[in-house]
């Protein structure tokens, strides 16, 4: 019995797995093909090089059972999944890899961010990935397996899923760039098109995933220098490369990051100008506005005595008096603000 081409658990939350014999591409079998095939070969023997890849859906309510009573796997990784601290990292524990991979989801936006979680215990002979949600990187891997692409070594594995998730994150920062690109254009152009609301949704999404996408370089350098005696020395090389990769695109993202904050210093500064602009016109007018009202609230009075009442010539004077204010409180308003 195989697992269909339907992408969804079986009954022990398995999505998919697969038996792999070096330079040949993957053979997909079920939980309780995997578990025979297990329990077929002698613990600590692999003289074939051959090795399992078992993938699981934890929201699945078999799912944790079925790995306790199944699957040898160490109790480091057990306490990976109750801990609340997810950061990216990669560890040497109990003759097995534990790594805690955040990825994206498989409909991420940048309008509508969200991240997942991958738990990962790799050895000699298995490799069991176990997330709650879809991802991104672990559906890339799963469509190169089932086109036929060999794999070596459970190493050789982990190195593809990190560098499928470096590759999720260089598009996302090429995304980001393409946004930037054009608020900044039309930040050249004296359009604001952009609003700073928009790039600091986006600037608040990047450094979310500069938080939890970069690897902790303190335990990967211990793995780096101290890996696990199963671990091929060309698997040690593409692991350090596939880190060197996922650390150049976080470097793309900061760069990002820094341009963002400029074109908000921008922006700001722009519309801190236009408003000042409006302030001074809106001063002006009311300055203009200012004589004849005072003028015009004091001749308007229902009292007597008002001066050049009776005068045939009183509206050409008053009109004369209010021009010569007005152009003496202009003269003093452009005076000041040269």
């Amino acid at each position: 019995m195989t697992l269909n081409d339907s992408y969804g658990p079986d009954a022990a939350g398995l999505i998919c797995g697969y038996v792999f014999t070096p330079g040949q591409p993957g053979r997909k079998v079920s939980a309780t093909e995997a578990q025979e095939w297990l329990k077929a070969g002698a613990v600590g023997s692999n003289p074939d090089g051959s090795f399992v890849w078992l993938h699981f859906n934890l929201a699945h309510a078999a799912c944790h059972k079925w790995l306790k009573q199944n699957l040898a796997l160490t109790d480091a990784f057990y306490e990976t999944l109750r801990e609340e601290s997810r950061s990216t990292r990669i560890e040497y524990a109990d003759d097995a890899l534990i790594a805690v991979v955040n990825d994206v989801l498989f409909d991420f936006s940048l309008e509508a961010p969200d991240i997942a979680t991958l738990w990962v215990s790799a050895d000699a002979r298995m490799l069991v990935s176990a997330r709650t949600k879809p991802l991104r990187s672990i559906d890339q891997l799963r469509n190169s397996v089932n086109h036929g692409e060999t794999f070596r070594s459970t190493a050789d594995l982990l190195v593809r899923l990190l560098r499928d998730q470096a590759e999720v994150l260089v598009r996302i920062v090429r995304e980001a760039t393409q946004k930037t690109d054009v608020a900044e254009d039309n930040l050249l152009a004296g359009r604001l098109e952009t609003k700073r609301a928009n790039l600091g949704t986006l600037r608040r999404v990047l450094v979310r995933l500069q938080r939890l996408l970069a690897p902790e370089p303190a335990a990967l350098f211990r793995l780096l220098n101290h890996p696990p005696a199963w671990i091929a020395a060309h698997d040690v090389q593409d692991l350090r490369e596939s880190t060197e990769e996922f650390s150049t695109a976080l470097n793309d993202m900061a760069g990002l990051l820094e341009r963002i904050k400029l074109l908000q210093e921008e922006i700001a500064a722009m519309v801190g100008e236009q408003n000042n602009r409006s302030l001074f016109v809106l001063t002006i007018v009311t300055v203009l506005a200012l004589p004849i009202n005072i003028i015009a609230g004091l001749l308007g009075m229902n009292v007597g005595g008002i001066p050049l009442a009776k005068d045939e010539n009183g509206f050409w004077v008053i009109v004369g008096i209010v021009l010569t204010f007005t152009v003496i409180a202009v003269w003093v308003t452009f005076r000041r603000r040269d």
